[in-house]
């Protein structure tokens, strides 16, 4: 977002904020990443370059602790998910496990309703 670097940051969206953001973490060379959401506010068209960029970070080793609704995203990049409904931890496991075959009957529920 060259264009907008003259801009402060209440001049910027939501997610071209949260895109500096990731940005500015990235140029201190952190040895973990933590991401609350990371394309819950931008458009969809900038979705795949934030995850994109997510990918690449974890093939290159990045350590990374990920809130998201990005179920594909998880599925392929995650070492493990974590489960949590009412803030409690529901289940822990291996993305193919957890996927595939779930343990706990609101892990299943919850993936029967998001996954089509």
């Amino acid at each position: 977002i060259p264009d907008q670097a003259g801009k402060y940051p209440g001049q910027l969206s939501g997610g071209q904020q949260q895109r500096v953001a990731i940005a500015r973490s990235l140029c201190m060379q952190p040895r973990i990443m933590l991401f609350d959401e990371p394309t819950s506010a931008l458009d969809p068209e900038m979705v795949k370059e934030v995850l994109d960029t997510m990918t690449s970070l974890a093939e290159d080793g990045m350590t990374m602790l990920c809130v998201t609704h990005e179920m594909g995203f998880a599925r392929n990049v995650a070492d493990r998910v974590v489960f949590m409904d009412g803030g409690r931890i529901i289940e822990v496991g291996e993305p193919g496990a957890f996927f595939d075959n779930p343990g706990h009957e609101r892990t299943r529920a919850f993936l029967e309703r998001i996954l089509h």
